[in-house]
């Protein structure tokens, strides 16, 4: 790994497990300091102590909270050059004709309200860098928001929507002369924790394995630290001319169809 984020500040909501923790890593290993949110204070117990990283219990569709968080990162580090607007939840979804009123209002609150209050905390913050008004926002969409998923539709909706926040902050950043940077990504079935213990619960852990693995023309799925190397490269000044791009991740899953 590279040390390009050397001397860098970094924010990353949703930072206590899967693609967040995984990024807490990459990112520190690349040279970052890290601040991480999230609200499973365990977790991130044992993220600081591998990684180094600080961890502060916030939620994102919390308002109130995010004043004090910016401030408390201004107060120790002075500046902000990264966010991943990472946190997100799909509990409670179902399809159109199902889904409770309020589980579709707590699926909107979070991965959408709440990446929007991300990048516009962060977009100010990141104009008060010493060195002037610049950064880079990636957001954490999903491959869900090009084919989107009939029972999950909270989550389906809100990926979807994250396309349009992200290029429309884009343009904001550059219209107003910043070199703040906004891109999405966009991954496919990714194997985390959470994916492995559903595959290890499963009647038959082969068959759900390679359910899982099917759902990709290159017939595997992402890795942790695959989705977190392409945070790094968007985070660094490599990419410095990349602002309201989107980046699929999923092996070819939306390429096209698979055929037979």
């Amino acid at each position: 790994m590279g040390s390009n984020l050397l001397g860098k500040v970094a924010l990353i909501t949703g930072g206590t497990s899967g693609i967040g923790a995984g990024t807490v890593r990459r990112l520190c290993a690349d040279g970052a300091k890290v601040v991480f949110t999230g609200s499973n204070a365990a977790a991130a117990k044992a993220i600081a102590a591998e990684t180094g990283a600080e961890f502060v219990e916030q939620r994102v569709e919390d308002p109130a909270g995010w004043s004090e968080l910016m401030a408390t990162i201004k107060t120790r580090h002075g500046r902000l050059d990264i966010a991943f607007a990472n946190a997100g939840v799909e509990a409670g979804d179902s399809s159109v004709e199902t889904i409770g009123f309020d589980d579709w209002q707590h699926i909107l609150a979070v991965n959408l309200t709440g990446v929007m209050l991300t990048i516009q905390h962060v977009v100010r913050a990141m104009r008060d860098n010493p060195d002037g008004p610049k950064g880079s926002i990636i957001v954490n969409s999903s491959m869900n928001a090009y084919r989107p998923m009939g029972n999950f539709v909270g989550y389906s909706t809100t990926k979807g929507a994250l396309i349009s926040l992200s290029k429309s902050a884009a343009i904001h950043c550059a219209n107003q002369k910043t070199q703040i940077r906004c891109n999405s990504i966009h991954p496919g079935v990714v194997e985390t924790d959470m994916i492995r213990t559903v595959i290890e619960r499963s009647p038959d852990p082969a068959a759900a394995r390679a359910q899982f693995e099917g759902m990709a023309p290159m017939g595997r799925m992402a890795q942790v630290e695959e989705v977190a190397a392409l945070v790094a490269y968007l985070a660094s000044d490599e990419a410095a001319f990349i602002s309201g791009s989107e980046y699929g991740i999923d092996g070819a899953s939306t390429a096209g169809m698979m055929g037979v």
